[in-house]
């Protein structure tokens, strides 16, 4: 057994990673701020001690993790240096697990976290698997046949990994407080491929994802356009999911049904399906693991209140709101559909204004609160009040007041929509009209 210390515990990765190194037998702590977060809830039900960032939680037997948040100068990180850890960077811990056994990594700019939850499902319910997902979701077995994990792009931290096999959502243009641009963003991705042993599946209907080549692995592309090996036709959507056909190389393969809506969702599935062929799964038995898929932690949870459906979903990008606004307007085709949103990070709202605006105007109400800053980047060059202008139909709120005006809708679909801490603001949204209604 050996003991591990995580800097930054709370993490949606990091906490993952703790419970799985607690599940595989380990004594497993870590550190972090005092506010709540959402990712603890999984370690708190593990009994993993989350402590105060305190130079004394450090010993010289522990392996300590730090958080790809983190810079050197962490005050835990330089007494572990000081008095002779073994120290790893999250990512660098993560490629040395996965190069342990057979894994698969999941990658994109958007879309990751659905689909490893996607691919988990398909493959525990037929074999001992091992999976991190970036919601905080971290499950560990021993003796595990596959590990299935999502690997992020950001400060090309996948480069640490090394997969047997790999899925690529899409290449787009994200982070631009470290990519240049979607040229840098793809070379990312060409680096993190050409590392791939087997197999990638990438979406052919994307197309900087379409550019990539592969130096040793097998490229299998997938989408709904005529030309992707894999091809997703016949889809037809009613209130209890959507059914799909599956073309392989132009032959018919299969039909799927799952509880998803989103056309981006039914592509996402068409990935995992692709993955649980090629490693030798039935057709059967990859439908039965579809069938058990749940959304992930803040991917359009939902919440019923009398007429409404109150969503808390992490779309922080211009296409992700897109895809949620789909996803919204197929699956409750006779609501009205309130965009609430929190904009992440100055320099993505800068960067891409335009885009945020054109996105939201496509819900029939906007609201948004301020810009979320980060660790890095407490303040900016842009206001909240710029999305507003921009938009040209779109009211600013912020905290109780905000929550009040829109505790008064009825027979809508209320999305709240950010990276940041919204959610706390859809949580205290859904106990403003709880008490109402006693």
């Amino acid at each position: 057994m050996n003991k591990y210390h995580f800097i930054g515990i709370k993490g949606s990765g990091m906490s993952a990673l703790a419970q799985i190194l607690h599940d595989m037998g380990n004594y497993v702590q870590g550190s972090d701020v005092p506010t709540y977060f959402f990712t603890q809830k999984k370690l708190e039900d593990r009994n993993i001690e989350i402590l105060n960032y305190d130079v004394n939680n450090i010993k010289k037997d522990f392996i300590v993790i730090l958080g790809n948040a983190f810079n050197e100068d962490q005050m835990e990180y330089v007494r572990a240096k000081e008095i002779g850890s073994k120290i790893y960077t999250y990512s660098e811990f993560l490629g040395e697990l996965a190069d342990e056994i057979k894994s698969i990594a999941i990658t994109g700019a958007h879309g990751k976290t659905t689909t490893t939850t996607m691919t988990s499902a398909v493959f525990k319910c037929n074999m001992p698997t091992s999976y991190l997902i970036g919601d905080g979701t971290g499950i560990g077995v021993e003796n595990p046949d596959i590990y299935i994990f999502e690997a992020c792009e950001y400060y090309r931290h996948f480069l640490h990994y090394r997969p047997n096999y790999a899925v690529v959502t899409n290449v787009d243009f994200d982070h631009p407080d470290y990519f240049k641009d979607e040229e840098d963003v793809l070379d990312a991705f060409q680096s993190f491929v050409d590392q791939v042993k087997e197999a990638v599946i990438y979406c052919g209907d994307d197309i900087l994802a379409s550019r990539l080549k592969s130096k040793n692995a097998k490229m299998i592309s997938y989408g709904f356009n005529e030309g992707n090996d894999y091809t997703i036709k016949n889809v037809t959507t009613d209130e209890e999911g959507s059914t799909f056909d599956i073309y392989k190389y132009d032959n018919y393969f299969a039909t799927f049904n799952m509880s998803v809506f989103g056309l981006h969702e039914i592509s996402n599935a068409t990935s995992s399906i692709i993955l649980g062929d090629i490693c030798g799964l039935s057709k059967e038995d990859i439908q039965k693991g579809l069938l058990t898929y749940q959304n992930a932690e803040r991917r359009f949870t939902e919440y019923k209140f009398k007429n409404s459906i109150v969503v808390d979903d992490y779309a922080h990008h211009p296409k992700e709101i897109t895809a949620t606004l789909n996803t919204a307007r197929r699956k409750y085709k006779d609501k009205e559909v309130v965009a609430i949103f929190q904009p992440h990070t100055y320099t993505r709202t800068e960067t891409f204004l335009t885009e945020f605006a054109d996105s939201l105007r496509n819900a029939d109400k906007v609201y948004l609160y301020s810009i979320f800053g980060s660790a890095r980047e407490k303040t900016g060059n842009v206001t909240i009040e710029d999305l507003q202008k921009a938009i040209g139909n779109a009211e600013v709120i912020e905290g109780a007041d905000g929550i009040k005006k829109l505790s008064v809708l009825d027979n809508h679909v209320i999305l709240f929509m950010g990276a940041g801490d919204i959610n706390k603001y859809q949580q205290k949204f859904l106990e403003e009209v709880k008490e109402k209604a006693l």
